[in-house]
């Protein structure tokens, strides 16, 4: 089955010039470029299993206000350049060529063999985000290898591997953490061995890799993100873990998800890494919880505080929910999430501790809190890029509501002050991940607009929606010539200008 709304697949690439309805902000001249699984099925017959490991996709939305010629219709009003295009790598060319062998949570093979594939071919179906690194522009996923791609053609031009000295692994965050004050941009990979590390390493705005720091585990977590801070790189290690000595076992064996084990006995350790010296400075041990997406992380009090929002999710039965044949029949209620806000009080804290099923503090001395920010259900949550690294004010997000038989109906602004919401559900059934844009010269936190793509089921098309920061309220609309799949991330990268397009 290829066709329950926003999880059909889509075929079509376009490049189009798409008259706007409404008004675009005078400053709003840069690019938004999602990423996201754009086919489920080859044309073999075959098909993945998980929404994870659809075909990547990129879409590219160039806002140029007051750009009349390149309207479709009469001339009048603003135009917003379209385009979209497959990222045409390895695992396309399988796919596309019947010899597609399984991604993140599809296709059965011996461990060994995929940890020998990640060592010497890592895969490359980057679906998840884009990103800039250095002056290149790069589709990531889980994976250590990112995809180049020219960001105005949005073809593939190559790879973008973990060059130099800096210790790489065999599994990333596919979150990338941009520190606005320096350029620098953080991950964290994950090598497994006797004994298992987290990578820490940072590119410079030069494009330049180094070494940040790295911390030993026994069972490696998923870990799908993390949070950074001026100081330090924190890492919320979920008691989702794989044993290492897997690899070691014979025979074929079940997708590489599943091969992680839920383990709440653990807790969720939590490791604060200074990004100076590389040091552990604390690794509280927090309740058990699951979550993919860090929102944004700051420190209070001199650095002795460190704030981070999490959405979160009771365990990972998150993950089974994203089975294809478990959305297409409308079972996915354990994707919903909350927005957690996680204190930590670093104190003299060195040490580490294993949760006991009682409390959430280190006896260390570095006491880990969690309160929910809005638990009226959330997924994909964002800040403004203007905030990381500082303290914000609002998230925004999809609205999902328990239990979900459906894709997410609504957009959600976050006031993590006052602890209000205000939810937008008009120009679309169905609504992605909302990206905020903020207006360069604004002196509001919400100053700018927030974008966001809606499918429309009935007209079979999606459309991109740009609402005010501030009310919430839509400012313009442009529909796009076909229905795009749900996807995953958005990047909006003011540098990319209107180009020939066509």
């Amino acid at each position: 089955m290829d066709s329950h709304a926003g999880f059909h697949s889509l075929r079509d690439e376009a490049a189009a010039s798409l008259p706007v309805r409404g008004d675009l902000p005078a400053w709003l001249r840069g690019s938004l470029i999602r990423n996201g699984p754009g086919a489920f099925s080859f044309p073999d017959g075959g098909e993945v299993d998980h929404w994870f490991d659809g075909l990547a996709m990129l879409y590219r939305f160039t806002f140029d206000p007051g750009d009349k010629a390149g309207s479709v219709t009469d001339g009048d009003g603003d135009a917003v350049h379209y385009r979209n295009r497959f990222l045409r790598t390895d695992a396309y060319e399988a796919a596309t060529s019947g010899a597609f062998e399984g991604g993140f949570a599809t296709g059965e093979t011996t461990l060994r063999s995929r940890l020998a594939t990640f060592l010497t071919d890592p895969y490359d179906n980057a679906n998840i985000v884009a990103e800039r690194v250095g002056d290149a522009y790069v589709a990531l996923t889980e994976s250590p290898r990112g995809v180049r791609f020219d960001p105005d053609t949005l073809e593939a031009t190559g790879y973008a591997d973990r060059d130099g000295d800096a210790p790489s692994g065999q599994l990333s965050c596919a979150h990338f953490k941009r520190d606005p004050a320096t350029g620098a941009l953080v991950t964290v990979d994950t090598e497994f061995g006797r004994t298992s590390r987290y990578h820490v390493t940072a590119w410079t705005a030069d494009g330049d890799r180094r070494h940040v720091g790295s911390v030993e585990t026994d069972r490696p977590a998923y870990m799908h993100s993390f949070a950074l801070t001026p100081r330090y790189v924190v890492l919320t290690e979920f008691p989702l873990r794989l044993d290492p000595r897997r690899f070691l076992k014979p025979g074929r064996q079940p997708p590489f998800i599943e091969q992680f084990e839920w383990e709440p006995e653990r807790g969720t350790r939590i490791v604060v890494l200074d990004r100076t010296t590389g040091d552990v400075v604390a690794e509280p041990t927090a309740a058990p919880v699951f979550g993919f997406h860090h929102v944004n992380a700051f420190e209070r009090d001199g650095g002795t505080e460190v704030v981070f929002d999490l959405e979160t999710v009771p365990d990972a039965t998150a993950i089974d929910s994203l089975y294809l044949e478990n959305v297409r029949a409308g079972e996915m209620g354990a994707i919903v999430g909350r927005v957690d806000r996680f204190t930590l009080d670093l104190g003299a804290a060195t040490g580490a501790d294993r949760y006991d099923g009682a409390g959430e503090a280190d006896r260390d001395g570095a006491a880990v809190s969690r309160e929910a920010l809005y638990d009226g259900g959330t997924a994909l949550p964002t800040a403004s890029p203007a905030r990381w690294c500082r303290e914000h004010r609002y998230v925004y997000a999809m609205g999902m509501e328990a239990p979900v038989t459906e894709w997410a109906r609504r957009v959600v602004k976050l006031d993590a002050e006052s602890g209000t919401a205000e939810t937008f559900d008009a120009g679309g059934d169905y609504f992605g991940e909302p990206i905020f844009v903020p207006a360069p010269d604004g002196e509001r936190e919400d100053e700018g607009v927030v974008l966001t793509v809606a499918l429309d089921v009935d007209a079979d098309r999606s459309r991109l929606l740009v609402l005010d920061g501030e009310t919430f309220a839509e400012r313009a609309r442009a529909t796009l010539p076909h229905a795009v799949p749900f996807d995953f991330h958005g990047r909006y990268f003011p540098e990319l200008r209107a180009a020939t397009e066509g």
